[in-house]
Order: structure tokens, then sequence, then C-alpha cells
């Protein structure tokens, strides 16, 4: 089993991966099998199914989508020509996609939120159509975005071509027993692991410079947050917090740590500073999903603002043991709120970055893979009910607490040796059982729990 660094941490755009990268990215891969068909098509539509449906206008589906029929992709989003695009697009009724004709596509007419029938395979679907000059259907596609970005057709889904299918790897661990084995038998870190995994697909230079990137937009977005106040867009009229805990951090103590409970305010800031990003619709990247952004970028700043001895070459090291956890996670269960609840977001990168904050301490293979599961099992059973369908009540806190409670996993596992009783290995299939049979409701729907409750909305 091998998923790369760069399938985990994605760099794209707020505020949703499965609900708006994901739909953007099933919208490009329409238009290349449009691109490739021997028709000349006339027009298209689009329907969004399930949770896509419910929490659509909220996490922006409808907008992804139509701006992924358009040409765009998550990766090359610009803000401005997108406005510029959307305006144009509502005028004239029709989307110009390269390579392809004019394509005639109202959006108030040609996409539909269907909340009654929900596809097969996954809570996140969606069907894309093409249709010629009398209107009748002459290519249909159905997609479902998985969680983190990933988007699978109804084909891939079912062959389960989620699986990756290329050459061998050194070490192809499927379950975290198995990579302890290999790091034993290997007398590898689980970082040299993955690296080296990595390196069997691509270039030393191409890894390294990806690492480096994806480090690079992480820590912007997290500076630009820190730097941002306002009111965040959506109508839930949620006020921006981190830029004014971080300047009344550095106003009252500086890097004081001795004051009582600072040292977790200045972790809940930077983890809320990316998700205010991400709720803004900025660019962001999946650590696994955008809805759990914050936490892993907020660990690594963490480790580098306040440990002795911190050094941002050693921020690959991080990253690498935090998707080596992130995919056995997803190969495992799920890193889909949809499908899972908050527990499959929050609770994975919890453990990612646990892991990796362990990695740069020191830790062993076993103490990492033990500092994953006390992070990923004090999520279990969290519910993923967005009020208003939003990324930002409860999410933008939860990413905060998340941070905490993953430097305390790292911290506890330093303590021991690595023996423990839950495994890993358990731990992620409880999750798994978990989402299972817990109700739709409380699964991205915001059907239930907060998004219900709280009074204003």
């Amino acid at each position: 089993m091998f998923l790369s660094v760069f399938d985990m941490f994605k760099i794209g755009i707020g505020p949703s991966s499965s609900h708006t990268m994901g739909p953007m990215v099933a919208a490009a891969r329409f238009l290349d099998t449009l691109r490739a068909a021997p028709f000349e098509p006339y027009g298209l539509r689009a329907s969004l199914h399930g949770s896509l449906a419910f929490t659509g206008v909220g996490h922006a589906t409808d907008r992804a989508t139509i701006l992924g029929l358009a040409g765009f992709t998550p990766e090359g989003y610009e803000a401005e020509a997108a406005e510029t695009e959307m305006a144009r697009i509502a005028a004239e009724k029709q989307v110009t996609p390269e390579g392809l004709p004019p394509l005639v596509f109202d959006p108030a007419t040609d996409l539909r939120f269907d909340y009654e029938h929900n596809l097969p395979g996954h809570a996140n679907g969606m069907m894309l159509h093409a249709t010629d000059a009398q209107g009748d259907v002459i290519l249909s596609e159905t997609y479902y975005s998985v969680g983190g970005g990933f988007v699978l057709t109804a084909a891939e889904l079912e062959a389960g071509d989620d699986v990756d299918h290329g050459p061998r790897v050194p070490y192809p661990f499927r379950s975290a027993a198995e990579m302890l084995e290999m790091a034993n038998a290997s007398g590898l870190g689980i970082a040299e692991m993955k690296r080296r995994n990595e390196l069997s697909r691509r270039p030393a230079a191409h890894l390294d410079e990806g690492l480096e990137r994806i480090w690079e937009v992480m820590n912007g977005c997290l500076n630009r947050g820190l730097a941002s106040d306002g009111e965040l867009p959506g109508g839930l009229r949620v006020k921006r917090r981190a830029k004014g805990i971080h300047d009344a951090l550095k106003e009252e103590y500086g890097r004081n740590l001795t004051a009582p409970h600072v040292i977790n305010d200045w972790m809940s800031c930077y983890a809320m500073a990316v998700n205010e990003e991400n709720a803004a619709m900025g660019q962001v990247v999946t650590a696994p999903t955008n809805g759990a952004a914050g936490v892993v970028p907020a660990v690594i700043r963490y480790w580098l603002d306040f440990v002795p001895g911190a050094h941002s070459s050693r921020v690959p090291e991080f990253l690498l043991t935090a998707a080596a956890i992130g995919g056995l996670v997803k190969y495992n269960a799920s890193i889909s709120g949809a499908e899972a609840g908050c527990q499959a977001e929050v609770g994975s990168a919890a453990a990612m970055a646990a892991a990796g904050l362990c990695a740069v301490l020191g830790g062993t293979p076993a103490q990492i893979e033990n500092a994953a599961e006390i992070a990923l099992e004090h999520h279990l059973g969290m519910t993923c009910d967005p009020v208003k369908g939003l990324v930002q009540v409860p999410c933008i806190e939860r990413n905060g607490l998340g941070a905490i409670k993953a430097v305390s996993a790292a911290s506890l596992s330093l303590r021991g040796d690595g023996t423990h009783l839950v495994p890993l290995d358990a731990c992620i299939e409880t999750m798994r059982q978990t989402g299972r049979d817990m109700a739709r409701e409380y699964k991205e729907t915001s059907l239930g729990g907060l998004a219900v409750n709280v009074p204003n909305c």
C-alpha cells in the first residue's frame, strides 16, 4: 500500500477538501473525458447528492462545481479571476473551458441540489452530464469525493482503485503493525521508510522541493491568519479571533511559557489562524483535509517557536511521519467527515501531528505509533455538525483543541517506552466501526448536533 505525502498534503483552496476541492477536481476530470470523446457536446448539467447537497451552499460546493466546469483547478485557483468568471457565467449562461466549444450552462437551472436521492457509493456524491443541442444526455459520470480532495468515479470506487497500483515500494506497510515490523527489521525510522517509498516514485529533488513547498504554503496560510481580522463570510457573522489572541499574547507574555495555560493559547491561535483562512476560502493545505488543516501546521509552529533545538530543516521528517500515519487511517478507515464524522478529520489530523512531533523530538517508531494512537483514541466518536454547513463552528476552535491533544499525546508517549495496551490499528478500526454506526445526521449533513441547536441558525 502506498499513499504519497503529496496525496495526504494537497495545496488547494478553502473551505473544504471534500466539498470544495473534490467537486472542482471531479469537474476537471469530466472535462478531460469530454475532450477525449468522439462527439462535440452542447451543454452541461450537474447534480449534488447526500452531504454535498445538504451542506453544499455553506461549503461553496455549487461555486466549486461551476468553476471546475469552467476549467479552474484547486492548485491553480486565482480568486480575482474566479470572481470575474462567475459573473460572466451568470450573465452569459455558458462555460468556456479550454479545448472544448462554449458549453451552455445556466447555474440557476443546470446545477441541482438533490436532497432526496443519496448515491450508493459514498455520502459525497455528484453526477455530471453532457448534453446535445436537443438537451439529451450524451455522456454521464458519477463521482465521489471521498475526503481530503480524493475523487473517484463510481467504477473506480467499486473496483477499489483508491488503492495504489503503481510499482512496489520498498516498505509497503498497510497497518501500523507492519510499519513497526519493517522499522524493526530495517533499523530505519518511519520518516526514512516513507522517504524511501517516495524516492521509488520520484527524484529526490522533486520530493525535497515538494515538501518545502508544502510547509511554505502551510506557514504562509498561518501567518496570513495571524495578520487578518474582520468577519468571516457565510452569514454566521463569526469574527476572526486568531489575530487578536496572537497580538495579546505577544504584548502580555512574549515567549514566556511560565504563565499558566499560555502555551495552549499559542497553539490554539496558530490552528485557528489556519482555519479562519480556510473559512475565508484562502489557500490551504489538506492535512489530511481542509476542515482539519490547522492541526499539523500549528504543532509544527509550536515546535519551531518554543522547543529548544527545533529547526526547519527537520520539517520534512515531521511531514513524512505524519503522512505515513494519515495514509494508514485513510487506507483502513476514513478521513472523510461525511463518512465517519469529525473523528476522521480532526482526529486523524491530531494523530498525524502527534506522530510527527514525537518523531522530531527523538521518539522511536514504537513511541511514534503510541503518540498517534493516544491522539486518535481521544477523538473517537466526535461528530461532524457544522452550523449552517459552514466550516467555522465548531471547526475552527476544534482544530485548536486537536493541536493541544496532539502535543499532549506526543509528550505522554515520550514518557514511556512505546509499549501500550491499545494498538493504533485497533484504534483505527474502532474509528471505522464508529463512523459506520454513526447516524447520518452527525456526519457533515448539518441535520443534527450543534447545527440544529444553535438558536440563531
